[in-house]
């Protein structure tokens, strides 16, 4: 395993606490405040402040909270301004973590609203009855990877948009953010959404990594209606395109900030070919198994008898987008019918690690 250089030491000092970190100055006009997010293993969102010359812009706003609120409307204070003054709002991606304050930040400004236009589309006119067919199609998903009925679907935090509003940029990669005195620009990072960003800015040195790169743990990748067929292989290709960046000083969404770009995505590699590996040896040992089975038999941070309804449906769908590769390397192969098991290749040789991506 490669070690980063921590450069947010009073963020990993309060990680370490389990406490919130202190808005802090990280370049001249740019600031980090921390929005908490209970109850959630992660416990805060980084949001990132840069200051115009009439305002401010952020970068993702947090947890739709009363607390994450008046979090985020004191971090803003602390950097001399105020939640009127927010005049631009570039979203990493649409999770409830990252988007979930826009609506309430609408009800007091009216900012410049961008994401990428993945996500964006999801935000389009969503009725009733079609969120119902998104929960129906979330819940056949669901039998379909055997999962047991006391695991729900996670539709719980829908993002919506006030009825008549909507996203102004729909950003591709590359694209610049236009900020008065910045040189920010949008890298389009898919996997943990379809429309992930990060966004850099050369000129300060910095990139904001949003969870495409954290500095500890790997972001959850997940098959999902939200997403590509295949959104780990998207992920493995982004974090390739990651790696030739260069070394700027890492501003995450979650817990502090590094440098070592270029050994985080090694890790990160090394990381889910092993975790390839260890999920082509539970179906090599257990033929038939479905995705919660497998999921079952793998390791994860702590028993999976620990991780609740919910992490434990993100750990199987995370299972699921390993099975999904390992299906597209000619590893694994599923069956018909639901729920789908799955069984190794008659032809494929042992599992090996595949850096062809990179």
């Amino acid at each position: 395993m490669t070690t980063i250089e921590v450069t947010g030491h009073r963020q990993r000092e309060a990680w370490a606490e389990k406490v919130l970190p202190p808005v802090e100055e990280v370049r001249p006009g740019l600031w980090s405040i921390p929005v908490p997010m209970a109850p959630n293993p992660l416990r805060y969102v980084l949001i990132y402040a840069l200051v115009l010359p009439d305002g401010i812009a952020l970068i993702d706003t947090g947890w739709p909270s009363d607390d994450a609120w008046q979090a985020l409307v004191d971090g803003i204070h602390a950097t001399g301004h105020d939640i009127t003054e927010v005049r631009h709002v570039s979203i990493t991606h649409l999770h409830p973590d990252h988007f979930g304050l826009v609506p309430r930040l609408l009800e007091h400004v009216d900012p410049v609203l961008a994401m990428h236009h993945n996500d964006a589309r999801h935000l389009h006119h969503v009725t009733e009855a079609e969120l119902e067919r998104q929960i129906a199609t979330a819940r056949h998903e669901l039998e379909a990877l055997g999962a047991p009925d006391v695991v729900d679907n996670g539709f719980r935090h829908i993002a919506r948009l006030p009825k008549g509003r909507t996203i102004d940029v729909e950003l591709d990669h590359d694209d610049p953010l236009d900020l008065p005195d910045w040189n920010v620009r949008a890298l389009w990072t898919p996997g943990h959404t379809a429309g992930h960003l990060c966004f850099a800015d050369d000129d300060a040195g910095v990139i904001f990594t949003g969870d495409h790169l954290l500095p500890r743990i790997s972001p959850n990748v997940s098959t999902n209606a939200f997403q590509a067929h295949n959104p780990l292989d998207q992920y493995l290709v982004s974090l390739a395109h990651t790696e030739k960046l260069p070394d700027l000083e890492a501003l995450p969404s979650h817990e502090y900030r590094f440098r070592g770009l270029a050994d985080r995505v090694t890790d990160l590699l090394d990381h889910h070919e092993q975790r390839l590996r260890e999920i082509t040896t539970a179906v090599v040992d257990n033929p038939e198994s479905t995705a919660w089975e497998i999921t079952r038999s793998v390791t994860w941070s702590r028993p999976f008898e620990q991780l609740g309804t919910d992490l434990a449906r993100m750990a199987m769908r995370e299972t699921h987008a390993h099975l999904v590769v390992l299906e597209q390397r000619g590893v694994l192969t599923p069956t018909e019918g639901s729920p789908v098991r799955w069984n190794r290749t008659q032809s494929a040789a042992a599992p090996t690690a595949d850096r062809s991506v990179r």
